[in-house]
């Protein structure tokens, strides 16, 4: 009862907010006459369906891989995506690797039965935190099998606490569990769950394929000419103000690329006012003009992760806010890479990177300038962080592959 009233007073929430605040409006939009929608779109469907579920565009990036593989693995099946959040679903509606995609409805038992009727999944796939009590529940009256995967557990999540035993049977429902690391699969032990692989993070996979398939950025090219280059992935306020006293008084040959988390004019021409040599902007710089600036300003999104191929340096915003961004686009490249010393304790890459040496958390410019000086200038150090960041990633990746063998044995008919 305390569960669905939580769903139903979530959902109040939203319609409060939604007047003034567009995620809002797009989250109650989305779902709007959900069952038509998904009967019309869906109507006549023979092939067996694969059920994703994200969260949001996090998520979506992990299990974007296993989706790839699984429909290379099993092309007969076709593909299901749903999201809970506007920034998955608007971002990824119209991703080519699925064949339906659509927004989670509330979790209530009616919308849980309609949703599997018509969806008749033949096996399901939920990222990372995504556990739903009705939905898991529909899900194994239709006998269909639920993964977990690059689920990650920590000791002061409800489901460990002792009245979590609600929250503890949704996550037995699951058939088998896709976990990060040792920890998540001993807690889930303690508590009598023990369907469990330890798989790694499908992000590694995903970085890797992006990195495969990065993309020539003729204009990023001739700006770094070749000269020691700082990749500033994602970065907010908080972070400049760190950053830019050093990026003024740094002597050195540096040429710096800019990519703000958000792109908002004023905050773009604020950071061109403050920084002392010559900066330019993406949408404006030609083969000519951008080799005279120090700093490019990358003024549009979806470039980042084939940037950090151009970095010697990267540093990752976020951690001084919120959160820190994704780490990994930058380590699969090879190279130091600097965050903020305040929110990453989360984020069990950066923890790592952080502890074998081939990443830095600053707290100041005097810290970021001293750590930074010393990698620059030693050829060697700087080397061996790279080298660290590159092993890192080729360590971790290989999540999906279990995966895929795991739902070869599950899906294959037995003779």
């Amino acid at each position: 009862m305390l569960y669905s009233i939580s769903i139903s007073l979530y959902k109040t929430l939203v319609r409060t907010v939604a007047p003034f605040n567009p995620k809002a409006k797009l989250w109650l939009e989305g779902r709007k006459n959900w069952q038509d929608r998904m009967r019309q779109a869906m109507e006549g469907e023979t092939a067996p369906i694969a059920w994703f579920h994200c969260a949001s565009l996090g998520e979506f990036e992990q299990g974007r891989p296993v989706i790839e593989a699984f429909r290379e693995a099993f092309p007969h099946f076709k593909i299901l995506l749903t999201f809970f959040s506007p920034s998955g679903y608007e971002v990824r509606k119209n991703y080519e690797g699925a064949d339906y995609i659509f927004y989670l409805p509330e979790d209530s038992e009616k919308n849980a039965k309609q949703f599997i009727e018509i969806a008749k999944p033949q096996i399901a796939f939920f990222v990372k935190y995504e556990f739903w009590h009705y939905y898991f529940k529909a899900l194994k009256e239709q006998k269909t099998p639920i993964l977990s995967i690059s689920a990650i557990f920590r000791d002061k999540q409800i489901y460990f606490k002792p009245y979590g035993s609600f929250y503890r049977n949704i996550l037995k429902q699951v058939d088998h569990f896709f976990v990060q690391g040792k920890h998540s699969k001993t807690l889930l032990k303690e508590h009598d769950i023990t369907n469990a692989t330890i798989a790694g993070d499908t992000r590694f996979d995903r970085v890797k394929q992006i990195c495969d398939q990065a993309k020539d950025i003729p204009l990023a090219e001739q700006f770094t000419q070749g000269k020691p280059t700082l990749v500033i992935g994602s970065a907010w306020k908080q972070d400049m103000d760190v950053l830019m006293p050093f990026l003024n008084d740094f002597e050195h040959p540096l040429k710096v690329i800019l990519a703000p988390h958000e792109i908002h004019d004023s905050e773009i021409e604020g950071y061109r006012k403050t920084f002392h040599k010559k900066s330019i902007r993406f949408s404006q710089a030609t083969l000519e003009t951008v080799q005279e600036a120090d700093l490019l300003i990358i003024d549009n999104v979806g470039m980042l992760s084939s940037l950090y191929r151009y970095g010697t340096f990267a540093y990752i915003g976020g951690s001084f806010g919120k959160g820190l961004h994704n780490t990994l686009e930058a380590g699969t490249y090879g190279m130091p890479i600097f965050f903020g010393n305040k929110n990453y304790q989360k984020f069990k890459e950066a923890v790592e990177l952080s502890e074998l040496g081939g990443a830095f958390p600053i707290g100041s410019t005097e810290e970021f300038t001293n750590t930074f000086r010393s990698l620059y200038e030693n050829e060697g150090k700087r080397t061996k962080a790279s080298n660290i960041c590159r092993q890192y990633i080729a360590d971790n990746v290989g999540a999906t592959a279990k995966i895929i063998d795991f739902c070869k044995e599950l899906l294959t008919p037995k003779a």
